[in-house]
Protein backbone atom coordinates (compact mmCIF):
# COMPACT_ATOMS: atom_id res chain seq x y z
CA UNK A 1 0.00 0.00 0.00
CA UNK A 2 2.99 2.01 1.06
CA UNK A 3 4.40 2.16 -2.27
CA UNK A 4 1.10 2.93 -4.37
CA UNK A 5 0.60 6.17 -2.18
CA UNK A 6 3.60 7.53 -3.14
CA UNK A 7 2.98 6.54 -6.67
CA UNK A 8 0.05 8.10 -6.70
CA UNK A 9 1.05 11.30 -4.49
CA UNK A 10 3.97 11.30 -7.40
CA UNK A 11 1.65 11.15 -10.69
CA UNK A 12 -0.54 13.98 -8.79
CA UNK A 13 2.16 16.08 -8.81
CA UNK A 14 3.71 15.64 -11.95
CA UNK A 15 0.14 16.17 -13.63
CA UNK A 16 -0.32 19.51 -11.47
CA UNK A 17 2.86 21.07 -12.84
CA UNK A 18 2.14 19.83 -16.39
CA UNK A 19 -1.51 21.66 -16.13
CA UNK A 20 0.42 24.79 -14.15
CA UNK A 21 3.01 24.64 -17.58
CA UNK A 22 -0.15 25.50 -19.55
CA UNK A 23 0.26 23.05 -22.24
CA UNK A 24 -0.70 19.81 -21.70
CA UNK A 25 0.66 17.13 -24.21
CA UNK A 26 0.92 13.27 -25.13
CA UNK A 27 3.22 12.30 -22.69
CA UNK A 28 1.16 14.53 -19.79
CA UNK A 29 -2.11 12.76 -20.67
CA UNK A 30 -0.18 9.78 -20.14
CA UNK A 31 0.71 10.63 -16.76
CA UNK A 32 -2.61 11.95 -15.59
CA UNK A 33 -3.83 8.61 -17.55
CA UNK A 34 -1.66 6.54 -15.13
CA UNK A 35 -3.23 8.98 -12.46
CA UNK A 36 -6.42 8.44 -12.92
CA UNK A 37 -5.72 4.23 -12.78
CA UNK A 38 -3.78 4.17 -9.78
CA UNK A 39 -6.34 6.39 -8.02
CA UNK A 40 -8.68 4.05 -8.93
CA UNK A 41 -7.03 1.13 -6.95
CA UNK A 42 -6.85 3.10 -3.55
CA UNK A 43 -9.10 3.21 -0.92
CA UNK A 44 -10.07 6.71 -2.25
CA UNK A 45 -11.91 5.66 -5.40
CA UNK A 46 -15.46 5.20 -3.50
CA UNK A 47 -15.21 8.89 -2.52
CA UNK A 48 -14.19 9.73 -5.80
CA UNK A 49 -17.08 7.75 -7.10
CA UNK A 50 -19.75 8.99 -5.13
CA UNK A 51 -18.53 12.81 -5.34
CA UNK A 52 -18.85 12.65 -9.25
CA UNK A 53 -22.56 10.78 -8.89
CA UNK A 54 -23.86 13.53 -6.69
CA UNK A 55 -22.06 16.37 -9.10
CA UNK A 56 -23.41 14.47 -12.20
CA UNK A 57 -27.31 13.88 -10.37
CA UNK A 58 -27.05 18.08 -9.27
CA UNK A 59 -26.01 19.17 -12.74
CA UNK A 60 -29.01 17.06 -14.35
CA UNK A 61 -31.58 18.24 -11.73
CA UNK A 62 -30.78 21.79 -12.53
CA UNK A 63 -33.14 24.04 -15.65
CA UNK A 64 -32.22 26.27 -17.47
Amino acid sequence: MAVSISVVLLLFVLAVLFLRNGGLKISHALVCLLLGFYLAGTSIAPTINSGLTATADIVSSLRP
